[in-house]
């Protein structure tokens, strides 16, 4: 699995020098990173703060715990069913 290069916090710090006004070129070129990556970055965390960005984290990672549980119960409630349709 690839690791992230950059945190939430460095990725919203570099958003920010692109919306003070310095050339996307310019902050490719001292991040190391594609105009792709900048503007992938743009559509993710557009004008978000830190604190609004951690906020989202959790909610993607409570959401995904949650699909999880959903997914059991799904599997667990059709084995049920199978099991109470066969005839003795």
């Amino acid at each position: 699995m690839k690791t992230k290069r950059y945190s939430t916090e460095q990725i919203i710090s570099i958003l920010q020098e692109a919306d003070s006004g310095m050339a996307v070129k310019d902050l490719c070129r001292k991040h190391g990173v594609s105009d792709a990556t900048i503007y992938n970055w743009k559509s993710k965390y557009g004008s978000m703060t830190v604190s609004e960005a951690q906020r989202l984290k959790e909610l993607e990672d409570e959401n995904r715990r949650l699909k999880k549980l959903v997914a059991d119960y799904a599997l667990d409630i059709q084995m049920l069913k199978e099991i109470n349709s066969k005839k003795w």
